[in-house]
Parts: structure tokens; sequence; C-alpha cells
């Protein structure tokens, strides 16, 4: 195990039984709480892709992605879930471990060629990871790589993603 891993994983609680019975909730609080495991996780994410955006997943994915793309020197592009952004968008819907949803991302937050990577916190059934990566590339751009804090290696997310660059911190 890598220092950064070790560090990451001391920093994740786990809550049982939220957002609903069953399901064992990783929270990253605690990580995000402390500056140098923060700064040590944002500086791994920023290196591993030169590219023109990271793509935040709603909501937890934002909170590492903006400042990703802040120390990449990239623009930060949000997915949001369905409804919540102001311009024209694309939609994808998808099923996750507790139920399913729809994502969505502005039709012209990419110019054509941009390479992204996505960033978000948990890689759990892949659901909501396929759904930004069809929708990355159904606005014109292209998908450098996916990158999580954590990947639930027991849901098998990894399983959907076939050909996509795909880097976890931290696999449990």
């Amino acid at each position: 195990m890598t220092e950064l891993s070790a560090m990451i994983l001391n920093r994740i609680r786990d809550v049982p039984d939220y957002p609903q019975p069953g399901v064992m909730f990783k929270d990253i609080t605690p990580l995000l709480a402390d500056p140098v495991a923060m700064a040590a996780v944002v500086d791994e994410l920023a290196g591993l892709h030169q590219v023109d955006k990271i793509v935040g997943i709603e909501a937890r994915g934002f909170i590492l992605a903006a400042p990703v793309a802040y120390r990449a020197g990239a623009g930060f592009v949000p997915v949001r879930k369905k409804g919540k952004l102001p311009a024209a968008t694309l939609e994808e819907s998808y099923d996750l471990e507790y139920g399913s949803a729809t994502i969505e991302v502005h039709r012209d937050a990419f110019a054509p060629g941009d390479r992204v990577l996505i960033v978000d916190d948990v890689l759990a059934t892949g659901g909501t990871a396929k759904a930004a990566v069809d929708l990355v590339e159904r606005a014109g751009a292209t998908v450098a790589g996916l990158a999580v804090l954590m990947e639930l290696a027991f849901l098998k997310g990894r399983d959907r993603l076939t050909g996509v660059d795909l880097h976890s911190l931290v696999i449990v």
C-alpha cells in the first residue's frame, strides 16, 4: 500500500445504512478537512493526464474536480443532476446501487477535440461514471481518463468502463 493510499483510507469514515438500509456510505469529509491529505489527493489527480477540461460529477466529484482543474491548469465542467443546469443540455440516465438517476452537461461545455479527465469520489457500480463518459463523448470531446478517489471493487463498476483509462487512488 502506498503512503497516499494509507493516508486516504485513514481519513474515510464508513457510515452504515446511509442513505438507505444496506448501503455502507463512504464519508470523505474527514479527508476533505485534512489540508495535507486533500493537497496530496489533488496533486496526484492533477498529474494524471494533460487535459483541457476536468469534469466533476455532482456532488462530491465537484469537491475534488474543481481544485484538480485549478492545479492542472484546465477548465472545470460540472456534470449535474437533471434540471440543475441553466442552458441547453445533453442528458444520460443510468442505474446506481440504490436507484436510478439522470445527469446532464451543457451542450457547449467542450470544444471539439477537448481532452477531458472525469473525476469523482467513488466508483461503485459504474453507472454514474459510464453516463459521464457517454455525455463527454456525445458532446464532442475525448475522454482521456477517469479518476476516482476510491473504487469499491466488490461492486464491479470497472467492468462497465471497458476502454476507459481508469485510475483509482484506493481500491477496497
